[in-house]
């Protein structure tokens, strides 16, 4: 039996794809085929989980949005999706248990006002860590092992700042918008990821 991995607001499957690769039974759980506020019940084979609620509402860098902040409804998706690790964490075999049920979770988020929910958060990267060629900064937190970050000594250090649009996830340039490309994992990330969470 293949190892279930729930890729919660999972959007173009990014940070899953390393585990798809490798054979895992990866499960997209995004909008517009799945909601995660209605899906019911997660399988109960889980292995791990990824959440990538959206950002919009939370976002420090929302600055020119035409309609006022909904902490709220933002909330409603990060409930949501810790409701279904939640139920996947309640299913102990029995009360000695010291192993969690679920092998690894992992909510993502950019820094910014998430952090006041769910406080401090374990794990903090920026794209370029792991040789992805942008900055954002980027919190999780959750039950994981933490990716290794790489260490890349340059002369001059990247101009990030004069990034063009193209290099932020070209493959999606003329597809998507610069913002929803930008949502999207960072493939360095995601392998380092899968690589500490196998």
């Amino acid at each position: 039996m293949s190892k279930v991995i729930l890729d919660l607001c999972g959007g173009t499957g990014a940070w899953s794809k390393p585990y798809a690769e490798h054979g895992y039974d990866v499960r997209n759980i995004t909008l517009p085929d799945y909601d995660v506020r209605i899906y019911k019940p997660p399988p109960k084979n889980v292995y791990g989980i990824l959440a990538a609620p959206p950002c919009t509402e939370f976002s420090l860098a929302r600055t020119k949005a035409k309609k006022p902040r909904d902490l709220k409804k933002g909330m409603e998706i990060v409930i949501a999706c810790l409701n279904i690790i939640w139920e996947c964490q309640d299913r102990i075999a029995r009360d000695t248990q010291k192993i969690p049920p679920l092998k690894f979770w992992a909510l993502e988020n950019p820094n910014g006002m998430l952090n006041w929910y769910l406080g401090h958060p374990v794990y903090i990267f920026q794209p370029y860590d792991f040789g992805n060629t942008y900055k954002k900064k980027t919190c999780l937190w959750g039950h994981f092992n933490q990716p290794i970050k790489q260490l890349i000594f340059l002369e001059e250090p990247p101009k990030f700042d004069k990034l063009k649009t193209k290099e932020i996830h070209g493959e999606f340039y003329g597809k998507l918008d610069r913002q929803t490309r930008r949502a999207i994992t960072p493939s360095g990330f995601a392998k380092a990821f899968f690589e500490a969470n196998p």
